[in-house]
C-alpha cells in the first residue's frame, strides 16, 4: 500500500514537473500581452482629446490640393466622431509598435540559440525603422503627388469632395503598402540567412526585380509615370541595400557549419587536422608508369629474398634430421 502510494506521489510530481513550464509560459505571455495593451491604451487616452486635430493633420495633403470652395465631407451620421477616434487608435498602435515588438522579443528570446538572437534582434529593430520610414515617405512624398494628380485630372463640372471614411481607409492602405514595401532589405537578408537564395542569385535576378518594382509601383500609385517612378526607385535601392548586407550572412553560416561538423566528427589522432594541401595535383601517365615499375622491382626483390630464406631454413632442417643418411648430408 505504501509502495503504491509512493508511486502515485512520484507520478503526480512528474506531472507537475511537466505542466509547470507550460503554465509559466502562459503566464508570461499573458503578462506581455497585458503590458502591450496597457501601452496602447495609455497612448490612446493621451491622444484622444486631440483626435480632431490629428485627423486635420492627416488630411493636410489632400486639403491643400482641393479646389477652392471644396472640402472633405461625411456621408454618415456617426462618421465625424468615429473616424477621428479610429485614427487615434491606429496611431496609438503605430507609436507603441517598438514596445510591442520588445515584449514579443522578450518572450521569444530565451528559447533561441545565441546566433539566432544575434540575427533576429537587429532584424526587429531595422524592420520597425524601415516601416516608419515607408509611412513617412508615403505622407511627405507620395501623398502630395497622388492628390495633386487627382485634383488636376478631375473632369470639368465635377466637384472633388472626398468622404472622410474613404479617405482614412485609403491613407491607411497606403501606409501599410509603403511600410511593407520598405521591408525589402529585411526580407532579402532573411532569405539569404535561411539559405533559400544566395546574393549571387539575387544579383542575377536584378532585371526581373527592377521590372517587378515598377509593376508594383503601377498598382500602388496613380497611373502616371512620375509617381510610379517615385515608388519603384526607392524599392530598387532598398533591394540593392539588402543584397549588399546579405553578403555578410553567408560566410558566417558556412564557418559555423564547418565548426559544428568538426566538433561532431573530430579527426583521428594519427591523422593531422587541417585543410587539405592546396598544392596537390594528380600524377601524369609517365609518373604513374615509373611508380608501378618501381613497385614491381621492390616486390620482386622481396620475393627473391623470401625464397632464399626459405631454402636456407629447409637445408638447416635437413642437416638436423637424424634419419637422414650420412652420404645425403
Amino acid at each position: 500500500m505504501s509502495a503504491t502510494g509512493k508511486h502515485t506521489d512520484t507520478s503526480l510530481d512528474e506531472e507537475e514537473f511537466e505542466e509547470q513550464p507550460f503554465i509559466s509560459h502562459l503566464l508570461e505571455l499573458r503578462n506581455r500581452l497585458l503590458k502591450g495593451v496597457l501601452a496602447v491604451l495609455v497612448l490612446f487616452l493621451v491622444m484622444a482629446p486631440f483626435s480632431n486635430h490629428l485627423f486635420t493633420w492627416l488630411s493636410g495633403p489632400l486639403s491643400r490640393d482641393l479646389p477652392p470652395g471644396s472640402s472633405l465631407i461625411s456621408i454618415e451620421v456617426v462618421a465625424p466622431f468615429f473616424v477621428p477616434i479610429k485614427l487615434t487608435l491606429v496611431l496609438a498602435v503605430f507609436l507603441a509598435m517598438p514596445f510591442l515588438l520588445y515584449q514579443l522579443w522578450a518572450f521569444v528570446a530565451p528559447g533561441l540559440y545565441r546566433h539566432e538572437r544575434k540575427m533576429i534582434f537587429p532584424l526587429l529593430v531595422s524592420s520597425t525603422a524601415l516601416f516608419y520610414l515607408g509611412a513617412l515617405f508615403a505622407y511627405y512624398v507620395v501623398f502630395p503627388i497622388v492628390f495633386g494628380f487627382m485634383a488636376r485630372t478631375t473632369p470639368h463640372g465635377v466637384t472633388m469632395m472626398t468622404d472622410i471614411s474613404k479617405y482614412l481607409s485609403f491613407v491607411l492602405t497606403m501606409f501599410l503598402a509603403f511600410g511593407a514595401a520598405f521591408e525589402v532589405p529585411v526580407a532579402t537578408v532573411v532569405l539569404v540567412w535561411a539559405g533559400v537564395v544566395t546574393p549571387a542569385q539575387l544579383s542575377e535576378k536584378r532585371p526581373y526585380v527592377i521590372v517587378g518594382c515598377f509593376v508594383l509601383g503601377m498598382f500602388l500609385t496613380p497611373p502616371d509615370m512620375f509617381s510610379q517612378t517615385m515608388l519603384a526607385i526607392p524599392m530598387w535601392l532598398l533591394f540593392e541595400t539588402g543584397v549588399f548586407f546579405s553578403r555578410h550572412y553567408v560566410r558566417p553560416r558556412e564557418t559555423e557549419a564547418a565548426e559544428e561538423a568538426a566538433a561532431a566528427d573530430p579527426p583521428p589522432d594519427d591523422e593531422p587536422a587541417g585543410e587539405p594541401d592546396d598544392d596537390y595535383r594528380p600524377m601524369t601517365d609517365e609518373e604513374m608508369d615509373s611508380e608501378l615499375d618501381r613497385a614491381d622491382e621492390e616486390h620482386g626483390e622481396d620475393t627473391g629474398s623470401h625464397s632464399d630464406g626459405e631454402d636456407r631454413d629447409s637445408d638447416r632442417r635437413s642437416d638436423d634430421d637424424p634419419d637422414r643418411r650420412p652420404e645425403d648430408r
